[in-house]
C-alpha cells in the first residue's frame, strides 16, 4: 500500500485538511465557500490519508453524532482504496466513541461505494449545494 490513513488534528493539520477540500469541493465540485467552510470543524474528528512520499490525499470528517461526511479525495488518487481506507477509519473511529449508527449524506453518484460498505438509503433524493444526495444509514456494534 503506498498510503496510509491516520487520525488528523484540526488544529495541527488544517492546512493540507483545508486544501484537500478546496480542491475537491469548492474547485472541482463547485460548491460555495460558506456551504463548506460550516464551522463545524473545529469540534469534529479527522482523518487524513498520506501518500509515502508524506503529501495529503484525502480526508474525512466525524461529527459527535456519527456522521461521516466532507470525504475527499485527490483526483491522482482516486480508485485506488484512500476513499475506502478512509471510510473504515471513520467507522472504526465511530465505535470507539460509542456511535453505533453512522450516518451520511452522500452523493448520489457515490451511493455503490457506501453500500459496499454496509449503508443503506433513506428517503428520497435531495439536493445539497446543487449536487445530488441522498442519506444513508449504517448501524454497527460494539
Amino acid at each position: 500500500m503506498n498510503f496510509y490513513v491516520r487520525q488528523a488534528d484540526w488544529v495541527g493539520d488544517q492546512a493540507p485538511i483545508a486544501a484537500i477540500r478546496q480542491q475537491v469541493f469548492i474547485d472541482e465540485q463547485h460548491v460555495p465557500v460558506e456551504l463548506e467552510w460550516d464551522g463545524l470543524d473545529d469540534t469534529a474528528l479527522h482523518l487524513l490519508a498520506i501518500a509515502e512520499d508524506g503529501s495529503a490525499i484525502g480526508c474525512a470528517r466525524i461529527l459527535s453524532d456519527g456522521s461521516i461526511g466532507r470525504m475527499a479525495v485527490l483526483p491522482a488518487w482516486r480508485k485506488q482504496g484512500v476513499g475506502r481506507a478512509l471510510l473504515q477509519a471513520a467507522i472504526e473511529l465511530c465505535r470507539q466513541n460509542g456511535w453505533f449508527d453512522i450516518h451520511v449524506s452522500a452523493q448520489s453518484h457515490a451511493l455503490a461505494f457506501y453500500e459496499q460498505a454496509g449503508f443503506h438509503g433513506i428517503g428520497d433524493e435531495y439536493m445539497d449545494a446543487g449536487i445530488p444526495h441522498q442519506a444513508m444509514k449504517l448501524h454497527i456494534s460494539n
